[in-house]
């Protein structure tokens, strides 16, 4: 599964056209209709072109000035943001019904473990800038992901994190301090285990990046990478079983769980 270059969601190009075309059809100028809803004339272009998501308000004030009747409107339900970013959708249903999620990350907490703070901090420095609406959204997910950790009490979850990513200072000290009381607690459940890779014991396959494995009721064992906006899950047998010999190295060259506990106590002590 790749990050293919793709047209903006069909929803907004829809909804941007009915725009135009009830504004057309109401014999009202672009510049009318932006000075009343407070946008720049480029922008509600933009928005009628599909090229952006047409707001709430921007509905609202069109559906007002070409007496819509509440049609335009009505489109808000078809135009919230996505959960999840498209590239990942196929990843969270195999996710969801996994029975063992075996899980490393090389430079940031994994999702499932992290917490709200740091997770928004994560989100809203995000290249390009996402907007408060989809930043709320995916947020409410990503929590929302996280309910199979307690959820599930069946399904196995063995997280492997890089030392560095104990260092990220995302967010700054205290979120990291809380960030990492977190990692304590879910290490608790006697489901999960959680591992650190120390700085000083790293390979080149603990260097190549974060690294997913699911394994399903049916047995079926899938593996997921990403990088820059770009993602990869695959049920191919031959990268599947290179992905778990690069995990299975990693994890062999971790501490163990409780030497993990006492690694991360000292550091959130040094925050």
């Amino acid at each position: 599964m790749t990050n293919e270059p793709s047209q903006p969601p069909m929803a907004w190009r829809y909804c941007g056209n009915q725009l135009k075309l009830w504004r057309t059809y109401a014999g009202i100028s672009r510049e009318a209709l932006a000075e009343e809803a407070n946008y720049d004339a480029e922008y509600v272009k933009s928005m009628e072109q599909g090229r952006r998501r047409p707001t709430l308000r921007m509905l609202q004030v069109a559906d007002q000035m070409c007496g819509a009747h509440g049609m335009l409107e009505a489109a808000q339900d078809f135009l919230k943001p996505e959960r999840y970013p498209e590239r990942t959708h196929e990843f969270m249903r195999i996710e969801a019904e996994a029975i063992a999620i075996h899980w490393y990350e090389s430079l940031l907490i994994p999702g499932l473990l992290q917490t709200e703070e740091y997770a928004r901090k994560l989100m809203a420095g995000h290249c390009p800038p996402l907007d408060d609406e989809t930043i709320d959204a995916r947020l409410a997910a990503r929590l929302e992901r996280q309910k199979v950790l307690t959820d599930k009490p069946t399904v196995l979850f063995n997280f492997i994190i890089y030392e560095a990513a104990l260092w990220t200072m995302v967010g700054g000290a205290e979120v990291m301090k809380r960030q990492l009381d977190r990692l304590l607690e879910v290490a608790e459940a006697r489901n999960v285990s959680v591992q650190v890779l120390p700085a000083g014991r790293p390979s080149s396959a603990a260097l190549s990046g974060p690294l997913v494995l699911l394994e399903t009721a049916d047995h079926e064992v899938y593996s997921y990478v990403e990088a820059h906006g770009t993602s990869v899950l695959s049920a191919a047998a031959d990268k599947t079983s290179s992905h778990s010999q690069r995990y299975g190295t990693i994890r062999m060259q971790a501490l163990s769980e409780e030497e993990t506990v006492q690694f991360i106590r000292e550091a959130a002590k040094r925050l």
